[in-house]
């Protein structure tokens, strides 16, 4: 491994140290697995059980604990699907609160990791970091998975498009 290879594994592990204990009790407290339900379904809203256990590679039973979870807090329904055997996901308002408090505390906790960078190295981060994010995932799935936890309205802020615009729901698609 060469020096660069292991600084970047250094700062993946340290934000993500950063992000698991960021923000309040309510947020800490909870299962990395419910924050990618929330944040997911506050950018993909109204999806089936299957789609998101997919998306998030959870297994079937897992995602059903889960969701019975979030269920219970009052942060997400289950309703019937498209047929008799599919569930649809939703948030609550509670849940899109609950949501939008986790990707706060995700930005102050990665915020803070870019306080001693000048402007132009951080402009210069941004550069390298859209090359290397844009070689992490080929297809949509992948893509989703990746970016379970990003904040996609600061991804594609002052019209920058999101390096894994894969995400993007196309036009007239179902997520």
């Amino acid at each position: 491994m060469d020096r660069l290879a292991n600084l970047l594994g250094a700062q993946a592990l340290a934000l993500t140290d950063r992000i698991h204990t960021a923000g309040p009790r309510s947020v800490t407290e909870m299962a990395a697995s419910e924050r990618a339900v929330l944040v997911t379904l506050l950018a993909h809203p109204d999806q089936s059980v299957s789609w998101l256990g997919g998306v998030l590679d959870i297994s079937s039973s897992g995602i059903t604990r889960v969701l019975d979870r979030l269920v219970a807090a009052g942060w997400v329904t289950r309703d019937k699907g498209l047929d008799a055997r599919s569930r649809q996901v939703r948030l609550t308002r509670a849940g899109q609160r609950h949501a939008r408090a986790i990707l706060r505390a995700r930005r102050a906790a990665l915020s803070s990791a870019l306080d001693r960078l000048s402007p132009d190295d951080r402009g210069e981060l941004e550069r390298l970091l859209t090359l290397v994010v844009g070689g992490l995932a080929e297809t949509r799935e992948p893509a989703i998975r990746l970016c379970r936890l990003c904040d996609r309205a600061a991804c594609a802020s002052a019209g920058r498009a999101c390096p894994l615009q894969h995400t993007v729901t196309p036009v007239g698609a179902d997520g």
